[in-house]
């Protein structure tokens, strides 16, 4: 690929990221960096009772990401591809949905003290696909405490995705229709969708092929 390239895989729950982030490190030799939801103890208690264990969900992920920054840092210089299954700066995306007005006022003044700064990407893959297909693939991946993430909860983080990415230019964007696509499990899939990331190095794209183009 020649230059060194770190690439952010990002979309709502259910969408692929952490499955599309292993496949892609693996065929372009790249360090994978994932988010490790499984590490926050609170998480489960969210998915059960979303109001009272918000705001300690929200600071354990935004302590988590500043480790993760710092990985990302001390990655090995030698490494020509990063792939990671999250885009830091989203975090505070799920703040607004899940914490009240006081809570996310505390949650900004804990953010700005910690006074970190996210590397850029010299890409984003924003996967989209409709809440139903996002609660089919939440059922078949079959985490237990997954399984009480309703449907109004994922109409509202994948709003809140669109309105995120419509002004995003943090980076090159390649926004993609995760919902006609499963380049996880289908090769003629992964490879167009590999051969549009390794072709992109400025702007904002679409990839969303139609049927004709697996023919």
């Amino acid at each position: 690929m020649g230059n060194s390239r770190y690439i952010a895989i990002e979309g709502p729950i259910g969408v692929g990221k952490t499955s599309l982030s292993r496949r892609l490190a693996e065929a372009l030799d790249g360090e994978l960096l994932l988010e490790q939801p499984e590490a926050n103890p609170f998480l489960e208690r969210f998915y059960r009772d979303p109001r009272g264990a918000s705001l300690p969900t929200q600071l354990f992920f935004l302590f988590q990401r500043v480790q993760q920054i710092e990985q990302l840092r001390q990655s090995d210089i030698f490494v020509e591809t990063r792939i990671s299954d999250f885009l830091i700066n989203k975090d505070r995306l799920f703040a607004e949905i899940n914490l009240d007005q006081a809570e996310l006022a505390l949650y900004d003044k804990v953010a700005e003290s910690l006074a970190f700064e996210a590397p850029a990407p010299d890409l984003v893959v924003y996967l989209q696909a409709p809440v139903d297909t996002l609660l089919f693939r939440i059922a078949r991946r079959g985490i237990d405490f997954e399984q009480r993430i309703g449907r109004r909860y994922l109409e509202r983080l994948t709003e809140a995705y669109a309105r995120f990415f419509h002004d995003y230019d943090g980076a090159p964007l390649l926004i993609v229709n995760a919902a006609v696509i499963d380049p996880v499990h289908n090769d003629a899939h992964f490879s167009l969708l590999l051969e549009e990331i390794e072709r992109i190095r400025s702007g904002r794209h679409f990839f969303n092929p139609v049927a004709s183009a697996f023919a």
